[in-house]
């Protein structure tokens, strides 16, 4: 065959392949005590379910508070036969990270605490304020480390929760199995932690809704704003859903490590976009264990991240925020 006849057959084929539509294929399901939808664009029409149940899987045994076999669950418990692997070692990394720019706002060791108020699998207690001092001495990010494959802790009572990052950590992983695979159009959310990559096959924005504060966890869901994303992580914390009420009182799932009580903010929910759900998870938590005044502070030392807060004011009015680079991807 001539030359220029292969070159004939190759463009060809290229020019074949670019004809074909791309074909959308969705998955919904539940994971880590939420839900999942991931969405994706391919030409060959290739179903990845088995696959990505797999990384579910995966995630689910090293660092879920849910599965009693699972690694964290197992450190816990104080198992000293296991052995941490590449998932639970990049958890703890991202949390020491977060921890360190956060002065300790943010803290994986909050574990005693988030169990003794009632936000895991177990009840909570009362929670006087000397069983919050006495708790708040297991609570310091300093006091673990990994030394071969082995999770180190000072005091054998504390516990780590990684829920701040799992489900973040959860959806880049998802990402970059597609992106492996060739695949740049999809949108992956776990749980509200949400990562874009390109766009439709029309050329249009992934976009994507921000919810407005509501009364109670159960309360209609109403959108804020909307906004378009692209190769971009989005997160929004909030306490409007997630919270416990004793004594009439509503307590937030967002506990403070310094006070070792839930914060008691103005700000109403924190939306983070940059490159990483799981680093816009971190972010977003921060922000509401600091408020707003510190987080802006702290996220100015932050390359790449945009901030989109609500909050009430002196008069208990909601009121908005949006960074610069934020503002610019709102959909009018």
């Amino acid at each position: 065959m001539k030359v220029k006849n292969i070159i004939y057959l190759i463009a060809v084929t290229i020019l074949s392949a670019a004809c074909r539509e791309q074909e959308k294929i969705q998955f919904i399901g539940q994971t880590q005590g939420s839900y999942y939808s991931i969405t994706y664009y391919d030409i060959e029409n290739r179903d990845f379910k088995r696959e990505i149940d797999s990384i579910f899987k995966a995630i689910d045994y090293s660092v879920s508070l849910w599965n009693d076999s699972s690694i964290i669950r197992r450190i816990n418990a104080n198992d000293n036969d296991v052995t941490v692997n590449s998932i639970f070692i990049e958890s703890f990394n991202l949390a020491q990270k977060a921890s360190e720019i956060s002065d300790g706002a943010f803290d994986a060791t909050i574990g005693p605490l988030v169990s003794a108020w009632g936000f895991h699998y177990k009840n909570g207690m009362d929670m006087t304020n000397e069983r919050v001092d006495s708790i708040k001495q297991l609570i310091d990010y300093k006091k673990v480390r990994i030394e071969d494959g082995k999770l180190i802790k000072d005091n054998p009572l504390m516990t780590l929760d990684f829920n701040a990052v799992a489900q973040g950590y959860t959806s880049d992983c998802i990402g970059k199995f597609l992106s492996s695979k060739g695949i740049n159009n999809y949108l992956v959310d776990v749980g509200g932690e949400i990562l874009a990559h390109g766009n439709k096959p029309n050329r249009d924005s992934w976009i994507i809704g921000i919810e407005k504060p509501s009364e109670s966890f159960n309360s209609e869901r109403n959108i804020q704003i909307k906004i378009k994303l692209q190769n971009q992580a989005i997160v929004t914390s909030g306490n409007y859903r997630k919270y416990i009420e004793r004594n009439g009182k509503r307590y937030s799932h967002s506990i403070n490590p310094k006070t070792g009580f839930p914060a008691e903010q103005s700000l109403l929910s924190a939306t983070i976009v940059t490159e990483t759900a799981a680093w816009a998870d971190c972010l977003a938590t921060i922000c509401m264990i600091t408020g707003k005044d510190k987080a802006l502070e702290l996220l100015k030392t932050q390359e790449g991240v945009e901030a989109y807060f609500i909050y009430t004011d002196e008069n208990n009015q909601f009121q908005t925020y949006a960074t610069d680079g934020f503002k610019k991807i709102i959909v009018k």
